[in-house]
């Protein structure tokens, strides 16, 4: 996530602005600016890469003002660059945005033929042209910025200046995260505690749909319709490296909590719900062009992996396509089978996994059509890629990968579902229902994550085990897969994945009452044959924690431990069962004392061979 940083007071605020960026560095960015209004103008100064690049273009042409906005940026819409980077200004106005608008191509056709001009590719711009719009007819700046609010659609926390009232800051929120800070006659804001925590600790949390309006003397809090709030500030007590993790005692469990908010944004302004389809803006292929693939391979490494492993069951299901999954680094040793008529999907968090790059470009020298999942803008991958679905998980800190493995999930169920309907292998009215449970999914997940006392019992009792065996059959067991992996890479105990039907072909061997065995049983069209297996389990001593849907009172019966998740459907409860399984990992390992967020021996980021 973006990192925004507010002033409004009695100091110069470069330096307030420049040090609260610096404590946001921690979130990832590929670019950074700054505006400050002295004099009824505006000063405003942007630079691609790390902060202290900005920092060297101020030292050598310093901007002064006691009113000001700051910005760090990970690229959602536009490649990493000075131009799309933040504060963007149309006229008067200046906006810095972190979040997705939904509707920005709509607003920028309809801006441009009202004679706007957009320097950039990004979907905040438009916000700053709106308000500019907006001030035409309404000279009120804070009634301006309430009707451009009105008109968009999506999630944004958003910082605005206005040359034409230049002691004034506006801010506003709905789906990203904003704080306030009190201090004696001047005032903060910050998309995180850390950025301001050194000037005040009285902080007031913002809600969605609410707007705050200061001068530097005082402040307002209101609705975006204009209802006055009464808002009290809570007094923050946290130490700096608390606060980088937003209260968490370790950046995995924050992302973990992240979730829910990293599949909204996945799937924000990307479904045509009337249409039943999905809208990927980066995928180049027409329809006659998908509808032509005759297979599909996806290669990716790790976590990556076991997702791709679950798009093979999306595409085949749905789109009946055959789909093989490969392991990046063995896909150009082998002399792989690709042409034309084949479409190879790479998947990389980083975007700059030496093998799964190395992949593509072995893809590409044979002819194949080919795209990429990835979470970073611009990186090596996505450009050069011959098309890009952005996951729009944020920066993930924590070496064990979380919430960008559900957003990749997420990512090849809408490709499914586009896929789906340009081949004509999904309805209409099948596209519309797969959309309606996938928007069910981050409640869903936010409901999964009350289980963390629960998990966190269990974990307490199985801690001292040397073994784990994790098995599940269908869509289960790619999760399965991925809840051993974290397991192992956090806690360093050895723990394998397994298909359940596969248990009497070897890892039966394993079982007795010192190797826990986690059993995914959800409601799935395996559900009989997987209760069937957990009871081979037992029936050899094992101890089984039963992860199952909620409401299913059957594995309780017989399992020693039972995990309830939300159910939702076979397709998307796999998301959910993911939840339990990262939450296991992580309290054992904290429970062991170990690296939880720099497990020994890995790195984020595998960028060598």
């Amino acid at each position: 996530m973006c990192g925004i940083v507010g002033y409004c007071g009695s100091r110069e605020a470069t330096p307030i602005i420049l040090d609260g960026l610096r404590k946001l560095e921690y979130r990832g960015y590929d670019s950074a600016g700054i505006a400050v209004i002295s004099d009824g103008e505006t000063h405003l100064k942007r630079s691609e890469g790390k902060l202290a690049n900005l920092e060297k273009l101020i030292n050598e042409e310093p901007i002064n003002g006691r009113t000001g906005i700051g910005h760090t940026r990970w690229a959602t819409h536009g490649r990493p660059s000075e131009i799309n980077a933040h504060p963007h200004k149309a006229g008067s106005v200046t906006v810095v945005h972190n979040g997705i608008i939904e509707n920005y191509l709509q607003l920028r056709d309809e801006l441009k033929q009202a004679g706007h001009r957009f320097k950039s590719e990004t979907d905040t711009e438009a916000i700053a042209h709106l308000v500019e719009e907006m001030l035409r007819s309404e000279p009120d700046f804070e009634k301006a910025v309430r009707l451009a609010i009105a008109r968009l659609k999506g999630a944004y926390a958003l910082c605005i200046l206005n040359e034409l009232s230049p002691e004034t800051l506006i801010a506003a929120k709905s789906g990203s995260p904003m704080v306030a800070g009190i201090g004696e006659d001047e005032f903060f804001v910050a998309s995180d505690i850390p950025a301001i925590l050194a000037y005040t600790r009285e902080m007031v949390f913002m809600e969605d749909g609410e707007m705050l309006v200061t001068n530097g003397h005082s402040i307002h809090f209101c609705t975006i319709d204009g209802k006055t709030l009464e808002k009290k500030s809570r007094h923050i007590d946290w130490t700096p490296l608390m606060a980088e993790k937003g209260g968490y005692r370790h950046f995995m469990l924050k992302e973990i909590n992240e979730q829910p908010r990293a599949v909204r944004d996945t799937i924000a302004g990307r479904l045509l719900e009337t249409e039943g389809d999905v809208y990927l803006e980066d995928i180049t292929f027409n329809d006659r062009q998908l509808a032509a693939i005759k297979r599909i391979v996806i290669v990716a490494c790790g976590t990556s992996w076991h997702a791709a492993l679950m798009g093979k069951f999306y595409i085949e299901e749905h789109c009946r396509i055959p789909v093989e999954v490969d392991i990046a680094s063995e896909f150009r040793y082998r002399n792989p089978v690709v042409n034309e008529n084949v479409l190879v999907i790479v998947i990389s968090q980083s975007g700059e996994t030496a093998d799964t790059l190395a992949a593509l470009r072995e893809a590409k020298s044979r002819g194949a059509m080919n795209m990429a999942i990835c979470n970073v803008v611009d990186s090596s991958i996505a450009r050069e890629a011959g098309g890009v679905i952005y996951t729009h998980a944020g920066p993930e800190i924590g070496v064990a990968s979380t919430k960008a493995f559900v957003t990749q999930i997420t990512a090849l169920y809408l490709f499914a579902i586009r896929l789906g309907r340009a081949a004509c292998t999904i309805s209409s009215i099948t596209g519309q229902q797969m959309i309606t449970a996938l928007k069910k999914v981050p409640p869903l997940l936010e409901d999964a994550l009350k289980l963390d006392e629960a998990v966190e019992r269990i974990a307490r009792k199985y801690m001292n085990a040397r073994d784990f065996l994790y098995l599940g059959r269908g869509k289960s067991f790619p999760i399965a897969l991925e809840g051993a992996l974290k397991l192992k890479e956090i806690s360093y105990i050895h723990a394998e994945g397994y298909p359940a039907g596969e248990m009497k072909h070897g890892p039966i061997a394993l079982i007795d009452e010192n190797v826990p065995v986690v059993m995914l049983i959800p409601r799935s069209s395996a559900y009989e044959k997987s209760v069937s297996n957990m009871e081979e389990v037992i029936a050899r001593g094992g101890r089984v924690i039963a992860v199952c849907s909620l409401n299913d009172e059957e594995p309780g019966r017989r399992a020693e431990d039972v995990i309830a998740v939300p159910a939702l459907n076979e397709d998307l409860d796999p998301i959910l069962l993911s939840v339990p399984l990262q939450l296991l990992a992580y309290h054992v390992s904290v429970f062991k004392g170990t690296d939880v967020d720099q497990p020994r021996n890995l790195a984020k980021s595998v960028t060598v061979e």
